[in-house]
């Protein structure tokens, strides 16, 4: 996804899920990107939902890193669609993808 111009300076919010929460996330998320919840215009250009043996982890991939007010919407809007606590700095990260 990287490679394509368009989201060479994109970046990526990933969750670290425990075992069996990821099903129920996952329809959320899908449903809310769908639904067009997030109000960010195509910036998001990618959504990942990867099964492990130990922890599950879903992605939002998005075009640009360095536009803060985006990359706060995305972050407020998973919180709340995925009702997520407050804080939750130990499971939500984003990561800037520069080459």
């Amino acid at each position: 996804m990287w490679e394509e111009e368009g989201n060479r300076l994109g970046g990526k919010w990933i969750l670290r899920l425990k075992k069996g929460l990821s099903t129920r996330l996952w329809e959320s998320l899908v449903l809310a990107v769908i639904g067009e919840q997030f109000s960010v215009g195509k910036e998001i250009c990618g959504i990942v939902c990867s099964i492990r043996p130990q922890e599950d982890l879903i992605s939002v991939w998005t075009k640009t890193a360095n536009n803060q007010v985006i990359t706060q919407r995305i972050k407020e809007t998973l919180k709340k669609v995925l009702n997520l606590p407050f804080e939750c700095t130990r499971i939500f990260c984003f990561c800037s993808i520069e080459k």
